[in-house]
Protein backbone atom coordinates (compact mmCIF):
# COMPACT_ATOMS: atom_id res chain seq x y z
CA UNK A 1 0.00 0.00 0.00
CA UNK A 2 1.35 3.66 -0.71
CA UNK A 3 0.96 5.78 2.34
CA UNK A 4 1.08 9.57 1.90
CA UNK A 5 2.61 12.52 4.12
CA UNK A 6 1.00 15.89 3.23
CA UNK A 7 2.07 19.31 4.76
CA UNK A 8 2.37 23.21 3.17
CA UNK A 9 4.75 26.00 2.51
CA UNK A 10 3.60 29.60 2.68
CA UNK A 11 0.28 29.81 4.32
CA UNK A 12 0.69 33.41 6.31
CA UNK A 13 2.90 35.49 4.18
CA UNK A 14 2.02 38.67 2.08
CA UNK A 15 4.42 36.90 -1.08
CA UNK A 16 4.71 34.53 -2.65
CA UNK A 17 3.08 31.03 -3.54
CA UNK A 18 0.85 28.76 -1.36
CA UNK A 19 3.02 25.39 -1.75
CA UNK A 20 1.33 22.01 -0.39
CA UNK A 21 3.60 19.04 -0.94
CA UNK A 22 2.89 14.96 -0.68
CA UNK A 23 5.72 12.46 -0.36
CA UNK A 24 4.68 9.06 -1.13
CA UNK A 25 5.96 5.84 -0.34
CA UNK A 26 5.03 1.72 -0.07
CA UNK A 27 4.46 1.44 2.83
CA UNK A 28 7.27 -1.44 3.23
CA UNK A 29 9.91 1.32 2.29
CA UNK A 30 9.03 3.81 5.17
CA UNK A 31 12.00 2.50 7.22
CA UNK A 32 13.97 4.17 4.87
CA UNK A 33 12.29 7.53 4.85
CA UNK A 34 12.61 7.16 8.86
CA UNK A 35 16.34 6.50 8.40
CA UNK A 36 16.76 9.75 7.29
CA UNK A 37 15.86 11.37 11.39
CA UNK A 38 13.47 13.95 9.39
CA UNK A 39 12.52 17.54 11.46
CA UNK A 40 10.17 20.13 10.85
CA UNK A 41 11.81 22.73 8.07
CA UNK A 42 11.06 25.05 10.32
CA UNK A 43 13.60 23.65 13.01
CA UNK A 44 16.07 23.22 10.11
CA UNK A 45 18.27 25.19 8.12
CA UNK A 46 18.14 26.69 4.60
CA UNK A 47 20.99 24.78 3.48
CA UNK A 48 20.34 21.17 5.64
CA UNK A 49 16.13 21.40 3.93
CA UNK A 50 17.82 21.64 0.70
CA UNK A 51 20.29 18.14 1.33
CA UNK A 52 17.29 16.60 3.20
CA UNK A 53 14.77 17.55 0.27
CA UNK A 54 17.85 16.24 -2.13
CA UNK A 55 17.35 12.96 -0.31
CA UNK A 56 13.62 12.57 -0.10
CA UNK A 57 13.08 12.80 -3.38
CA UNK A 58 15.79 9.66 -4.18
CA UNK A 59 13.94 7.77 -1.37
CA UNK A 60 10.38 8.37 -2.49
CA UNK A 61 7.57 10.10 -5.13
CA UNK A 62 7.31 14.23 -4.21
CA UNK A 63 4.22 15.78 -5.69
CA UNK A 64 3.91 19.44 -5.28
CA UNK A 65 0.24 22.02 -5.74
CA UNK A 66 1.82 25.66 -6.28
CA UNK A 67 -1.33 28.49 -5.34
CA UNK A 68 0.05 31.79 -6.88
CA UNK A 69 -0.51 35.00 -4.82
CA UNK A 70 -3.42 35.77 -7.92
CA UNK A 71 -5.57 32.36 -7.32
CA UNK A 72 -5.31 32.87 -3.77
CA UNK A 73 -6.85 36.42 -4.42
CA UNK A 74 -9.16 35.30 -6.90
CA UNK A 75 -10.52 32.49 -4.50
CA UNK A 76 -10.98 34.56 -1.74
CA UNK A 77 -12.97 37.34 -3.69
CA UNK A 78 -15.24 33.98 -3.98
CA UNK A 79 -15.77 33.80 0.12
CA UNK A 80 -13.11 30.69 -0.48
CA UNK A 81 -11.13 31.00 2.56
CA UNK A 82 -7.31 30.34 2.97
CA UNK A 83 -8.19 26.36 4.56
CA UNK A 84 -10.83 26.15 2.08
CA UNK A 85 -8.27 27.15 -1.05
CA UNK A 86 -5.43 24.45 1.36
CA UNK A 87 -8.02 21.90 0.78
CA UNK A 88 -8.32 22.17 -3.15
CA UNK A 89 -4.17 21.54 -3.18
CA UNK A 90 -4.26 18.86 -0.99
CA UNK A 91 -7.15 16.94 -3.16
CA UNK A 92 -5.12 17.44 -5.65
CA UNK A 93 -1.15 15.84 -4.73
CA UNK A 94 -4.22 12.95 -3.60
CA UNK A 95 -5.61 12.61 -6.64
CA UNK A 96 -1.76 12.72 -8.34
CA UNK A 97 -0.39 10.42 -5.81
CA UNK A 98 -3.11 7.95 -5.38
CA UNK A 99 -2.54 6.38 -1.74
CA UNK A 100 -4.50 3.97 0.84
CA UNK A 101 -3.44 5.88 3.65
CA UNK A 102 -2.71 9.76 4.05
CA UNK A 103 -0.99 11.56 7.27
CA UNK A 104 -1.54 15.35 6.89
CA UNK A 105 -0.88 18.20 9.22
CA UNK A 106 -4.61 19.23 10.27
CA UNK A 107 -5.63 22.75 9.10
CA UNK A 108 -9.22 22.61 10.66
CA UNK A 109 -9.86 22.93 14.84
CA UNK A 110 -11.86 19.61 14.35
CA UNK A 111 -9.27 16.65 13.00
CA UNK A 112 -12.24 14.12 12.64
CA UNK A 113 -14.32 16.30 10.48
CA UNK A 114 -10.98 16.87 8.04
CA UNK A 115 -10.41 12.99 8.34
CA UNK A 116 -13.89 12.60 7.22
CA UNK A 117 -13.87 14.95 4.48
CA UNK A 118 -10.71 13.51 2.98
CA UNK A 119 -12.09 10.01 3.51
CA UNK A 120 -15.23 11.27 1.08
CA UNK A 121 -13.23 12.91 -1.51
CA UNK A 122 -11.28 9.12 -2.05
CA UNK A 123 -12.74 6.35 -1.97
CA UNK A 124 -10.71 3.62 -0.35
CA UNK A 125 -8.61 6.26 1.19
CA UNK A 126 -7.74 6.24 5.36
CA UNK A 127 -6.64 9.58 6.70
CA UNK A 128 -5.00 10.25 9.75
CA UNK A 129 -5.18 14.50 10.58
CA UNK A 130 -3.27 15.65 13.09
CA UNK A 131 -2.28 19.28 14.08
CA UNK A 132 1.52 19.10 14.52
CA UNK A 133 1.97 16.13 12.60
CA UNK A 134 5.55 16.77 10.97
CA UNK A 135 6.54 16.54 14.69
CA UNK A 136 5.56 13.12 15.04
CA UNK A 137 5.19 11.54 11.54
CA UNK A 138 8.40 11.73 9.45
CA UNK A 139 6.91 11.38 6.33
CA UNK A 140 4.35 14.50 7.00
CA UNK A 141 8.11 16.47 7.99
CA UNK A 142 9.78 15.23 4.88
CA UNK A 143 6.36 16.57 3.00
CA UNK A 144 6.97 19.97 5.37
CA UNK A 145 11.21 19.86 4.59
CA UNK A 146 10.13 19.45 0.18
CA UNK A 147 7.28 22.41 -0.02
CA UNK A 148 9.37 24.31 2.60
CA UNK A 149 12.26 24.58 -0.28
CA UNK A 150 10.03 24.81 -3.15
CA UNK A 151 8.64 28.06 -1.86
CA UNK A 152 12.15 29.30 -0.91
CA UNK A 153 13.33 28.40 -4.60
CA UNK A 154 10.04 30.67 -5.73
CA UNK A 155 11.05 33.79 -3.12
CA UNK A 156 14.66 33.54 -4.65
CA UNK A 157 13.65 33.43 -7.86
CA UNK A 158 11.66 36.88 -6.53
CA UNK A 159 14.53 38.25 -5.14
CA UNK A 160 16.93 38.35 -7.99
CA UNK A 161 14.40 40.38 -9.48
CA UNK A 162 13.16 42.67 -6.68
CA UNK A 163 16.05 42.37 -4.31
CA UNK A 164 14.96 43.26 -0.24
CA UNK A 165 11.76 41.91 -0.29
CA UNK A 166 12.16 40.71 3.09
CA UNK A 167 10.98 37.38 4.51
CA UNK A 168 7.15 37.83 2.89
CA UNK A 169 5.73 37.76 6.60
CA UNK A 170 3.58 40.86 7.22
CA UNK A 171 5.31 41.30 10.71
CA UNK A 172 8.67 41.41 9.12
CA UNK A 173 9.42 45.66 8.42
CA UNK A 174 11.48 44.96 5.09
CA UNK A 175 8.37 43.12 3.56
CA UNK A 176 6.33 46.26 4.86
CA UNK A 177 8.82 48.49 3.17
CA UNK A 178 8.67 46.93 0.08
CA UNK A 179 4.97 46.89 -0.32
CA UNK A 180 5.47 50.87 0.41
CA UNK A 181 7.15 50.78 -2.40
CA UNK A 182 4.05 50.44 -4.80
CA UNK A 183 0.55 51.66 -5.20
CA UNK A 184 -2.51 49.21 -4.91
CA UNK A 185 -2.93 49.04 -9.00
CA UNK A 186 0.91 48.27 -9.30
CA UNK A 187 1.80 46.21 -6.78
CA UNK A 188 4.00 42.58 -8.42
CA UNK A 189 1.80 39.68 -9.49
CA UNK A 190 3.47 37.69 -6.45
CA UNK A 191 1.97 39.63 -3.45
CA UNK A 192 -0.97 38.98 -1.79
CA UNK A 193 -3.92 41.55 -2.72
CA UNK A 194 -6.39 40.25 -0.60
CA UNK A 195 -4.00 40.32 2.74
CA UNK A 196 -5.08 43.48 4.94
CA UNK A 197 -1.19 44.00 5.27
CA UNK A 198 -1.51 45.13 1.59
CA UNK A 199 -4.46 47.36 2.57
CA UNK A 200 -2.67 49.08 5.49
CA UNK A 201 0.44 49.35 3.74
CA UNK A 202 -0.61 51.50 0.65
CA UNK A 203 0.09 54.98 -1.01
Amino acid sequence: MKVIGIDEAGRGPVIGPLVVCGVSIEEERLEKLEKLQLKDSKRLTPGRRKVMARRINKIAECHTVHIQAGDIDNLRAKNINLNEIEKIAIKKVIALSNPGLAYIDCLDVKPQRFCEEMENFREGLKVIAEHKAEDKYPIVAAASIVAKVERDTEIEKIRKEYRDVGSGYPSDPKTIEFLKRFSYENLPHFVRKSWATVKKNQK
